[in-house]
């Protein structure tokens, strides 16, 4: 069993996350073995709200060069949070 703290990795801040806020979506860097299932209480458990759904899709590594030397980014898995109404989490 995963702690709370392995599922959720934490909670991503971007321009296109804050336009998903007045809709009560979240978008959350899970661990990339997680289901929608854990991902759910993981969430409910650490920011106290209650969550309607859970949306996923891993997010592949990108092609990157430094200098002569090719390597890619690491793959990771990507999850948008839905809650209930009059839930919300504070973002400072």
């Amino acid at each position: 069993m995963m702690h709370a703290y392995d599922v959720v990795r934490n909670l991503v801040r971007t321009e296109r996350a804050t336009f998903l806020e007045p809709q009560r979506k979240y978008l959350f860097q899970v661990a990339t073995d997680a289901n929608k299932v854990q991902i759910r209480r993981a969430v409910e458990e650490i920011y106290k709200v209650k969550v309607e759904s859970v949306n996923t899709s891993l997010v592949p590594g990108k092609l990157r060069r430094v200098r002569q030397e090719l390597g890619r980014t690491t793959p990771w898995k990507k999850a948008i949070v839905t809650l209930k109404d009059g839930h919300k989490i504070e973002v400072t």
